[in-house]
């Protein structure tokens, strides 16, 4: 490992800089993407169960597998409160206004964004 630091050049350097840049501005710019959230999209097994629009605060408990999912939505903002799957990567996700929380074990899918429910079943270059 050592050999290796020291037989990097300066252009090695360069190569290696850019290539952070470059993956952390595509980072930003595939986050700019997304649509700012209208409605909230619930979809469970894969079958679109809940839609609510984020101008209204609620809680609510949707049935899965391991117990019920609390989903809250709040200034305009949603979030998994509450998971009994095994490790809740759901719920440390936090809050989002705009993308996709996925409880795998649970098999929730929470969608945030203008037209939510429709971008969802639509096919783009990417997928096809």
């Amino acid at each position: 490992m050592k050999t290796v630091i020291k037989n990097t050049t300066v252009a090695d350097k360069l190569l290696f800089l850019f290539m952070i840049m470059a993956s952390l501005a595509g980072i930003f710019i595939s986050r700019a993407a997304l649509p700012q959230g209208r409605e909230v999209v619930v979809e469970i097994n894969g079958e679109k169960e809940y839609a609510f629009v984020l101008d209204q605060d609620r809680t609510f408990s949707v049935p899965g597998p391991y117990g019920d999912t609390v989903i809250e939505i709040r200034n305009k903002k949603a979030r998994v409160k509450e998971a009994h799957c095994p490790n809740r990567l759901c719920e440390k996700q936090g809050w989002i206004s705009k993308g996709v929380i996925v409880c795998m074990p649970n098999r929730i899918m929470v969608s945030v964004g203008s037209g939510a429910a429709n971008s969802l079943k639509e096919v783009d270059a990417i997928t096809g």
